[in-house]
């Protein structure tokens, strides 16, 4: 039988909470001629999230979750997902943490992109507490989503300089630039083992 290569694309579904830098990244790298994704849902708990307007603007399908009620929210988040036939879900700056029944009624892989070199600095506030222990180095990290916060399998990290003269504001910024470039690779490497 003749299969067509090629021709399928990975469904994603890219969950945001503010700016959606990442995201917009992601939307332009899966517009290339030989990307492998579709970005077919954007997913957010913040009403007034900057990063909605490259929803619009690509016209891409949102869907804001009230997260009053945990439970509830990822009811509808999983009926999203079976909705829209969403194999692969990226986290980009979701400030919520998923639930251990959702990534297991999920049951496809999740990732995330993490602004630190992990396992350091887990969690929030990671440019200033690199900053304050006089680190070397940050960085950002892609990794697996797994039950516990960040502890995810690393897929691709780079590493970010840390100056004399950087400020957390300052490395962010720095950083930022790099998860620009990492979120993509680290898709693409992900997409060719599923």
């Amino acid at each position: 039988m003749l299969r067509l290569i090629g021709i399928k694309k990975i469904n994603i579904a890219v969950f945001i909470s503010g700016n959606g830098s990442n995201f917009k990244n992601l939307i332009i790298d899966s517009l290339k001629k030989r990307s492998k994704y579709n970005i077919k849902l954007v997913i957010s708990n913040n009403t007034t999230a900057k990063g909605l307007k490259y929803a619009r603007k690509f016209k891409i399908k949102k869907k804001i979750i009230n997260y009053l009620n945990k439970k509830n929210a990822e009811k509808t988040i999983l009926i999203e997902l079976k909705k829209n036939k969403i194999d692969l879900i990226c986290l980009a700056g979701f400030m919520k943490i998923l639930s251990k029944n959702l990534i297991k009624k999920f049951g496809k892989q999740i990732i995330n992109i993490h602004p630190s070199l992990l396992p350091k600095y887990k969690g929030l506030d990671t440019h200033q507490r690199a900053l304050n222990d006089k680190q070397k180095y940050s960085g950002c990290t892609v990794h697996y989503v797994n039950s516990r916060l960040d502890s995810g399998k690393i897929i691709l990290q780079k590493k970010v300089r840390i100056f004399k003269t950087d400020n957390s504001r300052k490395l962010a910024k720095k950083i930022l630039k790099q998860e620009h470039i990492l979120y993509p690779k680290a898709l693409k490497k992900v997409l060719v083992n599923l």
